[in-house]
């Protein structure tokens, strides 16, 4: 499937490109659960109809699946109460998680890169990160590469700069194989950009991130799956906002291996790593070897993988609004939750 809209879609057919519209059983099927709407990168059967029609039969099963949860309200606890999923990109074998190297006000985002590689290890498919717009940063990059490195173990981090072709040849080599990546990212991330420079031609549109803020405007409204002339397919996506977690297994913790490397050698199985003796991981932020923030992330992480575990399972869902009864009640007898 090239692009997706609202009840229709386009396919890639042996025949060119056919607009088709969703049958009974793809409508129920997604009525019943959102992740089981058609998704740009599905693969699916159709039915023909007369006049040379065609419509959506069914999908074939998945690969892979990049799923972030719905948006929806926060609870109390300061996480996502979702209960839904959305599909960004389908069957793919990599994820290029795309970080422009210098904001309006700061350099690279390491807890959204965080969050995006814990998706895309959870999703299948194989995440790369690309740092993109290289070129702005000058001489910090080098720094900034490090930072990048040490929020992305067991991970490919590359400098791109779309507009020179720096970073752009090794990017499609990833690729190499005729394999299918998406390319995910805030908006002003240049993700378009980057496609179309491997396209070698202007497949999508850009525009400028606006003056007064640096920040990215919505240009790509769309998901779309683009057939690249040097072999591989990749899906541009429009700019994401939000990054909720959805139905996590190991993404977590991959994302974090450096982490969960470090927790095997705690001197307790059950160790929180908040003030236990013999606590590896509070060593290594002692001397230096990981960043506090890397551990509060992946604490922050934790938490709502767990949040989202529990709307599944009862006894766990129990369990945690138990635990913060008792956290607001020790706040309120210690007056830390007055105004």
């Amino acid at each position: 499937m090239a692009r997706v809209d609202r009840g229709a879609a386009e396919v890639l057919h042996a025949s060119g490109r056919l607009q088709v519209h969703y049958g009974a059983q793809v409508r129920r099927a997604a009525a019943a659960d959102p992740v089981a709407l058609p998704c740009v990168g599905d693969w699916a059967a159709l039915r023909e109809l007369p006049e040379g029609r065609f419509e959506l039969e069914a999908l074939l099963p998945r690969r892979t699946a990049f799923v972030r949860g719905g948006v929806g309200r926060v609870s109390r606890s300061g996480l996502s109460g979702d209960s839904q999923g959305q599909v960004l990109a389908a069957n793919v074998d990599l994820v290029f998680v795309a970080e422009p190297a210098l904001h309006a006000t700061d350099t690279a985002d390491l807890g959204r890169i965080e969050r995006l590689l814990a998706l895309a290890w959870e999703s299948g498919g194989r995440p790369v990160v690309l740092v993109t717009k290289a070129d702005l940063i000058g001489e910090g990059l080098d720094f900034l590469m490090r930072e990048v490195a040490t929020a992305a173990p067991g991970v490919d981090v590359h400098p791109v700069c779309s507009l020179t072709g720096e970073g752009v040849d090794i990017v499609r080599g990833h690729l190499e194989g005729r394999r299918t990546a998406v390319v995910l990212g805030a908006s002003g991330a240049g993700k378009s950009t980057l496609v179309n420079a491997l396209a070698g031609e202007s497949v999508m549109e850009t525009q400028q991130v606006r003056a007064g803020d640096a920040r990215g405007r919505h240009t790509t409204v769309h998901r779309e799956l683009i057939a690249l002339s040097g072999g591989g397919l990749i899906i541009d996506t429009p700019g994401i906002r939000r990054i909720g977690l959805y139905d996590m297994g190991e993404g977590v913790d991959m994302a974090f291996s450096d982490i969960e490397d470090l927790a095997r050698r705690c001197r307790f199985a059950d160790c929180l790593h908040d003030s236990e003796p013999g606590c590896a991981v509070l060593a290594a932020i002692e001397d230096g070897s990981l960043p506090e923030r890397r551990l509060d992330s992946w604490n922050k992480l934790q938490r709502e993988a767990t949040w989202m575990a529990s709307r599944g399972d009862a006894r766990l869902r129990k369990e945690l609004q138990n635990k913060w009864k008792i956290i607001h009640k020790e706040m309120r007898k210690s007056g830390r939750n007055r105004p």
